[in-house]
């Protein structure tokens, strides 16, 4: 079982966009509701831009979020930028069992395909092209000379978690469910996984809120946590805000922006945070601020934080 929060030990909360774009209603309610846990809980609030994917990353897109947050009286205690913490990853890479991987995305789709036995779930599972089974590299790995990401070789074991507001839980089989994972891409860059991992370990991040879209992603989170003998966060995994037509919205979408709203003088920042609110099906006047939210969240988010010790726990049958 994973550690349990501390009792009256304040937390440590952090917000984590990629400067690819300007920030749209989705991103900022995910914002918001990472800022009332921090805030609400009298803990420290962390605001970390996660731009090693340097191809999608827009200069102007580090002070357009800072605007966009400060409007609305997000505020933060500290700043990081995951492009200057480079060495912090590779230290941690070097501890874990890896080894290189030249397979481009069809050929491991064509050999899932091929495999026999294959899973069929949402997220193909790597068949272990690359890795090698004794000293030599398997005979049916592609050639050589290609850019080489890295593959963490997963334990075999079964990671369970359990979300603190939905208090659902979620068990993956690391081979068979999630399979040897990249930690470092061909052209260099450090993996998501990874890199956030480090992050949230280094800077004592104690409670992660984030959009339910990464939920399924947590189990292997937690199982490099285990490897690297980090202290394991609790999660809060919160929903997605839809268009008109139920879907999830999105930059690449063309999902207005805060930005957009706040330059054209087309809201205030008291009404933004009541639609917000109202998202969720908070009861709010016309207008209100961040603190006057505090308490909606402590009623949305359930029992608190000490009293969700089991929340967030690794199992291991």
């Amino acid at each position: 079982m994973g550690p349990a929060p501390a009792a009256g030990i304040p937390p440590v909360g952090r917000y984590a966009p990629s400067p690819t774009g300007a920030l749209h209603l989705g991103n900022i309610r995910t914002a918001l509701l990472a800022w009332l846990h921090s805030r609400a809980l009298g803990g420290r609030h962390l605001l970390r831009f996660e731009d090693l994917d340097t191809g999608r990353v827009r200069p102007w897109g580090y002070d357009v979020t800072r605007r966009d947050l400060e409007w609305l009286g997000l505020d933060w205690d500290a700043e990081y930028r995951q492009s200057e913490r480079l060495p912090l990853y590779a230290a941690a890479l070097a501890q874990l069992d890896t080894y290189p991987c030249t397979c481009t995305r069809r050929e491991i789709q064509v050999a899932v395909q091929e495999a026999a036995g294959a899973p069929h779930g949402a997220e193909p599972v790597y068949p272990g092209t690359c890795r090698p089974t004794s000293d030599r590299r398997p005979s049916g790995a592609p050639p050589p000379g290609r850019p080489a990401a890295e593959r963490w070789r997963v334990p075999p074991e079964r990671v369970c978690v359990q979300d603190c507001l939905t208090h659902e839980l979620l068990c993956q089989s690391l081979p068979g469910e999630v399979g040897d994972f990249v930690l470092r891409r061909g052209d260099g860059a450090y993996a998501y996984h990874l890199a956030v991992v480090v992050d949230d370990a280094a800077m004592g991040v104690t409670d992660v809120v984030r959009g339910a879209d990464l939920w399924p992603a947590t189990p292997r989170q937690v199982a490099l946590q285990q490897a690297l003998g980090y202290p394991q966060p609790a999660y809060w995994h919160v929903p997605l805000m839809t268009d008109y037509r139920g879907e999830r919205l999105a930059k690449r979408g063309g999902a207005p922006s805060l930005r957009d709203l706040r330059e054209a003088g087309a809201a205030t920042p008291g009404r933004v945070l009541a639609d917000l609110a109202r998202s969720l099906s908070w009861a709010t006047p016309p207008e209100v601020s961040a603190a006057e939210l505090l308490p909606l969240w402590r009623t949305y988010a359930g029992p608190s934080r000490q009293g969700a010790e089991q929340a967030g726990a690794m199992l291991r049958p």
